[in-house]
């Protein structure tokens, strides 16, 4: 499912229309941007936690030529799913 589809199952399932669907889908999408990129853990209680997590500075190799190259550290954001959330992928 990519956001297109999401914001027309959002739009059938709420009876709002596509362009609200679209509005509310965008805004739930950007609190959490800004939570993460203001170092916030945005945790939804049965579904998962969205967090940004440092990654340390590292030593990498290029595959092709052997080359040693060092990886600056950086924020990446990360997802870990929710009890709630396992539990209805299992079944």
């Amino acid at each position: 499912m990519n956001k297109s589809e999401l914001v027309q199952k959002v739009a059938r399932q709420t009876g709002l229309s596509q362009k609200q669907s679209e509005a509310v889908v965008g805004a739930v999408f950007g609190a959490i941007e800004q939570a993460l990129e203001a170092g916030e853990k945005v945790q939804i209680t049965g579904f998962g936690t969205f967090e940004a997590k440092e990654r340390a500075e590292r030593t990498a190799r290029n595959p092709i030529t052997g080359e040693t190259i060092q990886v600056p550290k950086r924020r990446v954001p990360t997802f870990k799913a929710g009890s709630g959330l396992k539990e209805v992928v299992r079944s």
